[in-house]
């Protein structure tokens, strides 16, 4: 039932730009996996084998720790609509920050947003579907605006006292390379 590829196509990317939801999945060589949430308008296509993705302030940065050390990442978006359907990018990844020379032009694919700490550059090895046939229907209402609330209210400086507390280590103990 699943169907692998070495490239999205042009129907891969149209169900892309139609979800509200990914999900992000890293694993260091020891200690936990971790599997993301991701929402908002958040994931850009650079090419059939190239995407990205922003990632906004967290309560961990997990994904960044893990790709200091592992570079593999899996990306899965699935069809919660009538037409069942779970696609899932396989590649490696790296980390763009406001210290690199690829962040400004990062920056212009995106919506502005306070919080912004990295974003992700997949580069895809392979393209999986499959059916998707247990994944049950549901609505989405609308996006929740709690996330970008808090960072509005906290502001850059606090942020990034935030990140220094929160977000410097990983749950294993691992550097995430944020600063």
């Amino acid at each position: 039932m699943s169907e692998q590829f070495s490239e999205l196509s042009e129907k891969h990317i149209n169900f892309i730009q139609r979800q509200a939801l990914f999900f992000v999945g890293t694993a260091a060589e020891e200690g936990f996996v971790n599997v993301s949430p991701k929402g908002m308008d958040s994931f850009r296509i650079l090419s059939p084998t190239k995407v990205i993705w922003l990632n906004l302030t967290g309560s961990g940065n997990e994904t960044a720790a893990h790709l200091l050390e592992n570079k593999r990442m899996t990306v899965m978006f699935c069809s919660f609509e009538k037409q069942p359907l779970i696609l899932r990018l396989y590649g490696t990844a790296q980390a763009i920050h406001p210290r690199d020379k690829q962040w400004q032009e990062a920056c212009t694919m995106f919506p502005e947003h306070d919080g912004t700490r990295q974003f992700f550059e997949l580069d895809l090895s392979l393209v999986q579907t499959s059916c998707g046939y247990a994944v049950p229907l549901f609505e989405g209402k609308k996006e929740r605006q709690t996330l970008q609330k808090w960072a509005e209210k906290k502001g850059q400086s606090a942020i990034e006292d935030y990140w220094r507390e929160n977000n410097t280590r990983s749950m294993n103990d691992k550097e995430t390379g944020i600063f």
